[in-house]
């Protein structure tokens, strides 16, 4: 596997040449051109809007799916829907919460490559919870509300936390789109680890006040994946969209 370093000074080159018209590339330059894209708890589709932009001026197909948060088999059963809409190889894409469902969802023969942007990644079974737990406790994780059995983020730990590097006038209109999360979603596990047997990535967010950046990286290391490290907060899809549209893209020109 290629250091850290090398490999956020390489992406940039190879993912370039994947950002030119559709047209000016060959054929066989890429070989998935549909993007699934995952979104995590306190967030929706909306929350890839940037990234797709990006994906769409590349050339690619790219599809947000809406979860809905309510379990790990709604969310997983979501994502297939999706994913059996796709016409080939395809490129699944989980971000914080969503790396339990690629997980899971991502052994589908459809899918080409793993993406995971400052997400979860689950062993098969593993107590995702308790491996959490030897690590850094984020300050976001004071902020969740619970009611009904649902919960979300206060305004203040989403604001100054979970998307604490960007304006917060546009935080503040993420948090009125946030997804709300069944209290016992967390406590979920996976029954595979599709991680293992797809080519995988991972976009490790430095100043992630949500997840641990330090258990970023254990989860990156131990799948020996390909991963960048990006200066963002727990939502570098929005605040850094290029920097994981890049990384997505790589991921399409070097899957399966």
């Amino acid at each position: 596997m290629m250091s850290r370093r090398m490999f956020s000074t390489s992406i940039l080159a190879g993912a370039a040449a994947l950002l030119l018209p559709a047209a000016a590339r060959s054929q066989n330059s890429v070989k998935a051109r549909n993007i699934v894209l995952v979104h995590g708890a306190y967030a929706d589709g909306s929350s890839w809007l940037e990234v797709i932009s990006y994906l769409q001026a590349a050339g690619m197909k790219a599809t947000a799916v809406q979860n809905p948060l309510s379990s790990l088999a709604d969310d997983v059963a979501a994502t297939k829907r999706i994913l059996a809409l796709q016409d080939g190889p395809t490129v699944l894409v989980g971000h914080s919460w969503a790396g339990t469902v690629i997980s899971e969802a991502g052994v589908d023969p459809k899918v080409s490559a793993l993406v995971y942007v400052a997400a979860r990644a689950p062993d098969a079974g593993e107590d995702y919870g308790a491996l959490a737990a030897k690590f850094p406790k984020p300050p976001a994780s004071a902020g969740l509300v619970e009611s009904d059995g649902y919960a979300q983020l206060s305004e203040e730990a989403f604001v100054k936390y979970f998307a604490g590097d960007i304006d917060p006038v546009k935080a503040r209109a993420l948090y009125a789109v946030q997804g709300r999360i069944s209290s016992t979603l967390f406590a979920s596990r996976t029954t595979v680890a599709a991680w293992k047997s797809k080519p995988t990535f991972y976009a490790i967010s430095q100043q992630d006040k949500t997840t641990s950046p330090e258990l970023e990286r254990f989860l990156a290391d131990r799948m020996k994946d390909k991963t960048i490290e990006v200066d963002a907060s727990h939502v570098s899809l929005i605040s850094k969209p290029k920097e994981i549209a890049d990384l997505i893209l790589l991921a399409a020109a070097n899957g399966a």
